[in-house]
């Protein structure tokens, strides 16, 4: 059995067509799309995607001074999970995890 390698010097899949990019550049203008207004959308949701590594780096140095000082951090993340919660859904999760507990004999 002979394998013959495939030629990767060619492009694998055809290039669009001078006339169909043309196209495509029409049909983006005829929607309105302005490169300003399309940068400044992206040069906002960018800057909004920078803050929240920030933020995310604020938080991560929070958790760590509490484990500094002496605090369990997966009971403080539970507890941030649980205030986030619903009231109501969260006594009624509870109530269905005792019961359940209560089925297999841990309570």
């Amino acid at each position: 059995m002979d394998y013959e390698m495939p030629d990767l010097s060619k492009p694998q899949f055809p290039r669009p067509s001078r006339k169909a990019a043309q196209k495509e550049a029409f049909s983006a203008g005829e929607m309105g799309a302005n490169g300003d207004e399309l940068r400044q959308f992206i040069e906002r949701i960018e800057r909004i995607n920078e803050e929240i590594a920030a933020l995310r780096d604020d938080v991560k140095d929070i958790y760590a001074e509490a484990k500094g000082r002496g605090y369990n951090c997966p009971a403080v993340r539970a507890i941030i999970r649980l205030r986030k919660q619903d009231p109501d859904e969260r006594h009624e999760a509870e109530a269905i995890l005792d019961l359940y507990m209560q089925a297999i004999g841990m309570i």
